[in-house]
């Protein structure tokens, strides 16, 4: 590698540091907070397309129960 790669390698590399410390990160306090509320409400989602899936699964159970009472 020639030398102005390398230049600009390291200049690179200096800039993302200086960026990054400009970042203000959040907090651990709210970071916890925020990792619990995506874990409660991934589960709620979840519950929610199950009793969704089980009331369609239902119906359609239903509805092919009475077709083979009409037509035998």
């Amino acid at each position: 590698m020639s030398a102005i790669t390398e230049k600009k390698k390291v200049s690179y590399f200096r800039e993302v540091q200086n960026e990054l410390k400009k970042v203000t990160w959040t907090s651990k306090a709210e970071l916890i907070f925020s990792t619990k509320a995506v874990i409660v409400a991934t589960f709620l989602f979840g519950l929610a397309i199950y009793v969704v899936d089980l009331g369609i699964r239902g119906v359609l159970d239903l509805t092919g129960n009475f077709v083979r009472i009409i037509f035998g």
